[in-house]
Formats: C-alpha cells, structure tokens, sequence
C-alpha cells in the first residue's frame, strides 16, 4: 500500500513565509500584548509633599542640609510610617511599599511620593508621612537643632500617573519589532531544493578501473 507523503510541519510552513513576516507578526503581538496590559491593569496615582529643615539659632543652613538627607533616609522607617498609618488609612507596610523619598544636594528640601490606586488616597498617604516626619524632627529639635516644616501638602492628582493603553500598546509593538527583527537575523537558510542555475555541476570521482587505467598510461 503506498504511503501517502507527510505534511508539511508547522516549522517547514514557518520556514515558507517571507522574511519581514516575522517582523511584522512581533510588532502586531507586541502591540496587542502591551494594549492588553494598559487595559487590564488598573490606574495608579501619585502625589508629593515638600517639607523643609530650618536651622534653629544654634545651627546653620550646612548642618539642616545635612539633616535633610538624613530625615530623607528615615521617612520611609517603620518608626515613621506607625504613626502616620491611621491618618493614611492603610497600614505601615503598605506604606513602605508605596511610599518614596527624595533630597537635594543644594536644598535642605525632602519629597514624600506615594502611590495609589485612588488620588485621593495618594494624597493622604504623602500628607500623613510628612506630618509624621515632622513630628519626629520636632521631638529631637534640642538636640540637633534643626526643625522640619512643612513646605508645601500633596493634592489630589487629576491624571494617572500610570502609562496609558496606548503608550503601553506602543511599547509593546517596539519591543514585539525588536524581537522580530532579532529573530530574523538568526533566522536558519532554507534548505536548497534545487540547484542554482547557471552553476557548474560536480565531477565525479573516477572509479578505481579507470583510475588504474589511466596510471598505466
């Protein structure tokens, strides 16, 4: 009974497509993986809190910027954040996870950012954070003679800080391109069916009568 010849297999169709096939499949994967990913996840907001370290009679600017950095350091401790938890809302842990500092070399300014689903809730957040942070300082005033004020409260963001669908649908048919284009470089030769025309057919080897035929000549 004669066998009827195999299908092609999935890697010998994929081997039969043009070469910018698979960069343009990358890019369309890509896109609709990273719009997917902008429309599923939801929302985050951000808000920030400026306060500032006054240097008291005893000090000067020099040292309340060096406290600055250091009150920068600790704003995100869990000292801090206990105390700041019930003004938030949310617990010292999440605080610690969406909660961020920043400093300046030049201005003994610290920034409290937080993160939340909810603008309302980020504004809370770096609100509470601050006002515990400023509390904190007051109570070792004497000692380092340095006193953080508030300097300017966190407001309810009107806009997501988070990338929007389209940005994310963006990226991911950049990165879907990239690894398309990589995939192509890589890509194995198909295999010669034919011969190419025009190129010179191989001569064979002499068998071993003629050879001898031609040595005795």
């Amino acid at each position: 009974m004669t066998e009827h010849p195999r299908r092609p297999t999935a890697l010998r169709r994929a081997r039969s497509l043009p070469p910018w096939s698979l960069l343009a499949a990358g890019v369309v994967t890509g896109g609709l993986i990273g719009g997917a990913y902008g429309a599923l996840t939801p929302p985050m907001y951000t808000a920030t809190a400026y306060v500032v370290a006054v240097p008291t009679e005893k000090s000067d600017p020099a040292s309340a910027l060096g406290f600055a950095q250091a009150y920068g350091r600790v704003a995100t401790q869990l000292a801090v954040l206990g105390d700041a938890e019930a003004e938030a809302g949310v617990g010292a842990r999440t605080l610690q996870r969406h909660v961020t500092t920043a400093t300046s070399p030049d201005a003994p300014m610290v920034s409290i950012t937080a993160t939340a689903p909810r603008p309302g809730l980020a504004a809370d957040m770096a609100n509470a954070v601050s006002r515990s942070l400023t509390e904190h300082a007051r109570s070792t005033r004497k000692t380092t003679n340095v006193e953080l004020q508030q300097f300017a409260r966190a407001v309810k963001p009107t806009d997501p800080s988070s990338p929007s669908p389209a940005l994310t649908s963006l990226v991911g048919a950049s990165a879907g391109g990239l690894l398309g284009g990589l995939a192509l470089l890589v890509r194995p030769r198909r295999e010669r069916e034919r011969e190419t025309p025009g190129a010179p057919s191989a001569v064979p080897a002499p068998t071993a009568p003629a050879a001898e035929l031609h040595g005795a000549l």
